[in-house]
């Protein structure tokens, strides 16, 4: 479990927790701003949860950032550059079909 898992299970229980954690140890969260406390117990039932959450949201941005570099590339396209110019300025170049 890393500190990111951690702290992503945490916002799933609490979105506006307010903590410090030191390192990858539960018993090293310092709860600030008035936060209430959560129980370990609580935070360890979530840290799968927090880590599919997390492999997800790298995923979407992932798919997200390839459409936004093919979708700008074919923008570049209808401006009538050509895609060794698109390359140029943008540094995407775009799959070769099979």
């Amino acid at each position: 479990m890393t500190q990111e898992i951690i702290e992503k299970a945490i916002k799933l229980i609490n979105p506006n927790a307010s903590f410090t954690i030191s390192g990858e140890d539960l018993n090293t969260i310092e709860w600030i701003n008035e936060t209430t406390p959560i129980a370990v117990a609580d935070i360890q039932a979530r840290l799968t949860e927090a880590e599919i959450a997390l492999v997800n949201e790298k995923q979407a941005k992932e798919t997200a950032d390839a459409t936004n570099k093919a979708s700008g590339n074919q923008k570049l396209l209808d401006l009538g550059l050509t895609q060794a110019e698109c390359t140029a300025l943008t540094g995407y170049t775009p799959p070769v079909a099979e």
